[in-house]
């Protein structure tokens, strides 16, 4: 039977996806089968989470994806591991707004019934942080708070007195001190961490991480605390005949993709082509979906590569589908202006310049009514996903369809999503799980505009 547990922090920034690396690594290591998963809307742990258990790591979004969809994608998906393990977001607490625990990781904990491992950066407190602990742990008496990690300890002496304050407050087992160790970081940029893809994660750091988690923590005794669980059964999904060929842009530009997406493209149909606009042509395929990434620290290689980025806008005009979130919208506009002030020449779909802004960050969870009809869906449909991106668009011209109507937590409603012919682009990242007839209307958007092959029929 499977045991799961959750990691959690006291804020952003305590070490937590270090230490859930570390954990992920130190658990591989004694032949046990892991599965990771990832609180909120975030691209960039779930692929260290991959790189070091070797199986995707899947988002559990309670504000996106609801808690009947969180349950059902841990049913599926830890149901042959020995240890499920979630590393959640942010603070413990945090999550939609300061008045509930929507979208926050203690709000999945509680859904998932699973016990909680708080993480506390201890660099400048002592004694202090047995009150931190304790407060989090009386905060939801319905969260079950089962004990506590302390990071970034100045030494042994430090790291003992953390726990004992900590022992002598809570009900919460002092799971173990971290020394501080610059070693152990990983590094950042605009948008967070620097992705696995990127080779972040060199072994040698993995190693590392690993041997700080198997020396500083008693993992024996936080494996007794993680709960049995007995999944719900999971529902069938007997994977149809592929109709429609999606090219997927994957590589060091274009890397943010929700697990479940492509999952759920796959089940209503689809055979998934993996691809690089920045090295390769434009595979022979049915519909194109670019998500986001980096695309401004590769503009210079996405424009040198003329021959593809002329292909993918003889496919728009061509009226086949396209669908593109965040980075990908950004390569399909006609200029992209980079962190240094360069102009490059990108696709040319959308007629408007995206520059980089990097004090201007756009934030925030976000649903998306659709106001006319697209490749992924009919006018009505509503869909829910997040808002994150350091660029802005120049105007973008009058003539050019909008067809989402945005609603943000605290923010007035706007229009957003352009449609030009069959292409959609939008900065919002939607979650297909929060509306399983998206990723099937596109799928059969797809299907409509699929060209014969041998071989094949359509």
């Amino acid at each position: 039977m499977m045991r799961i547990l959750v990691v959690a922090g006291v804020s952003t920034g305590v070490g937590k996806t270090s230490i859930t690396l570390g954990l992920l690594e130190a658990l591989r290591r004694r032949g046990l089968r892991v599965q990771a998963f990832k609180v909120g809307p975030d691209f960039i742990d779930p692929g260290f989470h991959e790189l070091v258990t070797g199986r995707p790591s899947y988002n559990l979004d309670g504000w996106m994806c609801g808690r009947e969809r969180v349950l059902a994608c841990v049913a599926r998906h830890a149901g042959d591991a020995d240890v499920g393990v979630v590393e959640g977001m942010m603070g413990c607490f945090d999550g939609l707004d300061g008045r509930s625990e929507a979208g926050s990781t203690a709000q999945v904990a509680k859904w998932l019934r699973a016990p909680l491992v708080l993480v506390l950066d201890a660099w400048t407190a002592a004694r202090s942080a047995g009150a931190v602990a304790l407060g989090f742990e009386r905060f939801d008496p319905e969260l079950d708070v089962v004990g506590f990690i302390a990071n970034r300890v100045g030494s042994e002496g430090h790291g003992r007195m953390v726990l004992d304050a900590i022992e002598s407050a809570c009900r919460g087992a002092p799971l173990g001190a971290i020394l501080r160790n610059e070693r152990l970081v990983l590094p950042e940029r605009h948008l967070g961490l620097v992705s696995a893809v990127e080779g972040t994660l060199a072994p040698e750091k993995l190693r590392d991480l690993g041997d700080a988690v198997e020396r500083s923590l008693d993992l024996d005794r936080l494996l007794s605390l993680a709960a049995p669980v007995e999944p719900p059964p999971p529902a069938r999904h007997d994977r149809p005949a592929p109709i429609g060929r999606i090219g997927v842009a994957r590589d060091e530009a274009f890397q943010f993709y929700y697990a479940e997406n492509l999952e759920m493209l796959r089940a209503a149909g689809a055979e998934l082509v993996f691809w690089s606009p920045l090295a390769e042509r434009l595979p022979d395929v049915d519909g194109l979906y670019f998500g986001g990434g980096y695309p401004e620290l590769h503009a210079a290689r996405l424009a040198q590569n003329v021959s593809t980025r002329e292909a993918v806008r003889r496919f728009s005009g061509a009226g086949r589908p396209i669908y593109a979130e965040c980075g990908g919208l950004m390569y399909l506009t006609e200029t992209l202006e980079d962190l240094d002030g360069v102009a490059h020449p990108m696709v040319g779909v959308l007629p408007t310049t995206v520059r980089m802004k990097p004090r201007r960050m756009a934030l925030g969870y976000t649903e998306v009514t659709f106001t006319d009809a697209t490749p992924l869906g009919r006018a009505g449909t509503v869909g829910r996903g997040h808002e994150f991106h350091y660029s802005t668009l120049d105007r973008v011209p009058d003539g050019v369809e909008r067809v989402y109507r945005l609603a943000q937590h605290g923010a007035a409603g706007r229009a957003e999503g352009y449609l030009v012919g069959r292409t959609l682009m939008s900065y919002i990242h939607l979650h297909f799980a929060s509306n399983p007839d998206l990723p099937r209307s596109f799928v059969a958007a797809c299907a409509e505009r699929a060209a014969p092959r041998e071989g094949r029929s359509v």
